[in-house]
């Protein structure tokens, strides 16, 4: 693969991240109950189900993914549960501006990150654009083992630059906004995207 080719992925892929949509909601709805450094599992998580994604693309693993169906959809079943534990708690307990600046716990992370990998498994944005596009924008046969490692980086570098903005905004905006009416709103905001994030993963299956 040339390096025209590799750019011209790259913007392909950065301007279809960059368009809002069930990912970015995720991450927007978590940024606004949680901050900045509890929402990068989350976006990890994303960009692992892109990277997934493209392998299958590219090494047309069809059959694979047929397979691994059943893995993919309890995944995305207790993805969706943990956005709405997460709804919850946003709902009834509302925003502490204080935890802003706390790390997230190790189960806590797994299970964002897992959250994240769930909608974009479930995101039939992503499916269009690695199954339907790729093969339009880069030559599939050409790629070879160290061109797939170049994607996949470039895969991840793209995605981070274009939606951690969106968190970084969010997550703004939580610590902005300090007053006890301000955070309830903010916090049922977050609720009712975490709750619409979550509905929109089951009722896809």
């Amino acid at each position: 693969m040339t390096i025209t080719a590799f750019l011209t992925y790259a913007l392909a892929l950065g301007i279809a991240g960059i368009i809002p949509g069930p990912g970015i909601a995720a991450v927007v709805g978590r940024a606004l109950g949680s901050g900045f450094q509890k929402s990068l599992p989350m976006l990890m998580g994303i960009i692992l189900g892109d990277i997934v994604y493209l392998t299958l693309a590219i090494g047309g693993l069809a059959v694979i993914a047929t397979s691994f169906a059943s893995v993919f959809f309890i995944v995305k079943i207790g993805g969706a549960c943990y956005l709405l534990y997460l709804a919850y708690l946003f709902w009834v307990h509302g925003i502490k501006p204080t935890e802003v600046k706390k790390g997230v716990g190790k189960r806590e992370g797994i299970a964002t990150f897992l959250a994240g990998f769930a909608v974009t498994m479930a995101n039939p944005k992503t499916i269009i654009f690695y199954i339907a596009l790729l093969p339009s924008v880069i030559d599939i046969a050409s790629v070879t083992l160290n061109a797939y490692f170049v994607l996949a980086a470039i895969t991840a570098v793209v995605l981070f630059a274009v939606m951690s903005p969106y968190i970084a905004l969010a997550s703004k905006a939580r610590e902005t906004f300090r007053n006890e009416r301000s955070l309830k709103i903010m916090g049922r905001s977050a609720a009712a995207i975490l709750t619409g994030t979550a509905g929109w993963i089951l009722a896809r299956g």
